[in-house]
C-alpha cells in the first residue's frame, strides 16, 4: 500500500474512532478501567481502626508516635493491545472483515486510553510474536500504532493464543489493563489466559463473522483455509455437511465460554456485520457494575 494510501485510511480512522471515543467512551472508560496500583502520598499520625501494616516504623522511631502511610489510586494505566493479525481474520462476508474490525477496535480503545494519559502497547501475533510496540503516551504513538494496524504484514498466517499470552505475561511486569482481539479460532490457551488474567487484567474481544456460523446451501464450493492454505470442495446442499458445520461452530463458542469464565476473562462477542459500540458499551457497564 503507498503511503498516500496508508495517510488516508489513517486519517480516516482517527476522525471516526477519535470522535467516538470523545462522545461515546471517554467516560465509560474512565470509570471502569482505573488505575489499580497505590502511590505514596503523605504520612499522618496512626489512628484508631488504620491498618498496622501501613505504620511508617521510621517515622514512628523518630518521633516515638505511630505514624502510617496513606496512599492514593494510581491513575495512570498501561493499556495493552494484543492484536490477531492470522490469516483467518482476513475473512469476512457482509460488512466488513475482521481484520478492520479489529483496526477500528483498537483504535478506539487506544484513543480512550490516551485520552484517560495512559501509556498504550501492541502486540500483533499469529502462531509467532511477529511484533512489538511497547507501551508510550501521546497521540504521536497512537497515530503510529494505526499507521501499524492497516498496513502490517505478518510473516506467518496460523494462530497461537497462548504464545502470544505468553509473551504478554513475560514482557508486561507490572499490572495493566489488556485487550485480547481476535477470532479465536484456536484451542489449547487455557492455561495461558488464565495466568495472564491472575497477573493483569485481561479483556476477550472476539470477532467472528455471521457465515463461520451456519454454511449457507450454495451447493458445491470450494474453499480455502486461510491459515494453513489448504484447499477443499464442499457440499453445502448436503443438509449433514450443514449440520456438522453449525455444531462444530456451537461446540467453539461453548469452549471459549467455559475457558473466558473458567479464568475470570471479561468478554464481549462482536459480528462483523454488527455496530461494535453497542457491545462495548455493554461490556463497560457491566464492569462498572462489577466493581461496586
Amino acid at each position: 500500500m503507498e503511503s498516500s494510501e496508508i495517510f488516508k485510511k489513517v486519517r480516516k480512522i482517527e476522525i471516526k474512532t477519535r470522535g467516538l471515543s470523545n462522545q461515546i467512551f471517554s467516560g465509560q472508560y474512565h470509570s471502569v478501567f482505573k488505575g489499580r496500583g497505590m502511590a505514596f502520598s503523605e504520612v499522618r499520625e496512626y489512628q484508631y481502626g488504620d491498618d498496622i501494616r501501613n505504620i511508617d516504623w521510621n517515622v514512628t522511631a523518630r518521633f516515638n508516635h505511630p505514624y502510617i502511610k496513606i496512599f492514593d489510586e494510581e491513575r495512570e494505566l498501561t493499556v495493552m493491545l494484543l492484536i490477531d493479525v492470522s490469516g483467518s481474520n482476513q475473512f469476512g462476508t457482509r460488512h466488513s472483515i475482521k481484520q478492520d474490525m479489529i483496526t477500528e477496535i483498537a483504535a478506539v480503545l487506544a484513543f480512550s486510553a490516551i485520552k484517560n494519559n495512559d501509556k498504550v502497547g501492541v502486540i500483533f501475533f499469529s502462531n509467532k510474536v511477529e511484533k512489538f510496540i511497547p507501551p508510550k503516551k501521546g497521540t504521536t504513538h497512537i497515530l503510529r500504532i494505526i499507521r501499524e494496524l492497516i498496513d502490517f504484514h505478518p510473516e506467518h498466517s496460523e494462530t497461537n493464543l497462548a504464545e502470544a499470552l505468553r509473551f504478554f505475561t513475560n514482557a508486561i511486569k507490572k499490572r495493566c489493563t489488556a485487550f485480547l482481539l481476535s477470532d479465536f479460532v484456536d484451542k489449547g490457551f487455557e492455561d495461558a489466559i488464565k495466568i495472564a488474567n491472575n497477573k493483569h487484567d485481561l479483556i476477550a474481544v472476539n470477532i467472528f463473522d455471521e457465515r463461520e456460523t451456519e454454511l449457507p446451501n450454495m451447493g458445491i464450493i470450494r474453499v480455502r483455509n486461510a491459515e494453513t492454505g489448504k484447499r477443499m470442495w464442499v457440499d453445502s446442499s448436503s443438509r449433514s455437511v450443514r449440520d456438522a458445520f453449525r455444531d462444530w461452530s456451537n461446540n467453539h463458542s461453548r469452549y471459549l465460554n467455559e475457558t473466558f469464565l473458567k479464568s475470570g476473562v471479561d468478554a464481549v462477542r462482536i459480528r462483523t456485520d454488527q455496530d461494535y459500540v453497542k457491545p462495548l458499551i455493554n461490556l463497560f457497564k457491566k464492569r462498572k457494575g462489577a466493581r461496586r
